[in-house]
């Protein structure tokens, strides 16, 4: 389980960014207007309507995602409440699914065509398996390289944050097109969430008790 410390930074981000994309999704932009002006030369026509219920999916159970995510680090959680950390694994466990699913639904229609579409469909496939390869190690009762495999998973969870921090910085700051900057975002969160936790797991000393 990840120490107090980092825990609780973990945490203040992940639900600083909860509250953010609730915020952005549901109250600020709710139709998803400047998101969706940003999607041209389509091969096919987005059913708005539709297209937002699947959106609006994926961001709840993404969210979901998160929080059970964050719960089961908490080595508190896991030593007093094993029967939830398991019930509560699980839920994780479905959410990914579910996210990933969605995702699958609005991958066709990324911004940027099929050069983003791609990335977006292999992350689909890597984060559940990640998830069950996670899954197997705890029924095999090696529970540190099922807290490994948990850990990166979760960093997927942090996909959106750092598309759009990403971008923000190619299209804002070096001047580089929106739909060039997505697609630098796309790319380059999906290298650093695959990098960076492993990078974490080599320092297992100071990141878990």
């Amino acid at each position: 389980m990840l120490k107090k410390r980092t825990l609780y930074f973990l945490a203040l981000v992940t639900f600083a960014f909860i509250i953010y994309v609730v915020y952005f999704n549901f109250v600020h932009d709710p139709e998803a207007a400047s998101f969706l002006s940003h999607k041209t030369d389509l091969k096919r026509p987005i059913h708005i309507p539709v297209w937002l219920n699947v959106m609006y999916v994926h961001v709840v159970i993404a969210c979901l995602a998160m929080v059970t995510g964050i719960i089961n680090f908490s080595r508190y959680v896991f030593n007093r409440y094993r029967k939830f950390h398991k019930i509560n694994g699980y839920v994780y466990f479905v959410s990914v699914f579910i996210v990933c699913l969605t995702s699958g639904y609005m991958a066709p229609y990324a911004t940027g065509g099929k050069v983003t579409s791609i990335p977006f469909n292999l992350l689909n496939i890597i984060w559940p398996g990640m998830v069950v390869i996670a899954l197997y190690y705890i029924k095999k009762r090696n529970t540190i390289r099922h807290r490994n495999w948990m850990l990166r998973s979760y960093a997927f969870c942090f996909t959106n944050l750092f598309i759009h921090l990403i971008t923000l910085l190619a299209h804002n700051v070096l001047g580089v097109d929106y739909k060039t900057a997505y697609i630098l975002g796309v790319y380059g969160s999906i290298t650093l969430l695959l990098i960076l936790p492993s990078l974490l797991v080599k320092r297992s000393k100071t990141l878990f008790v």
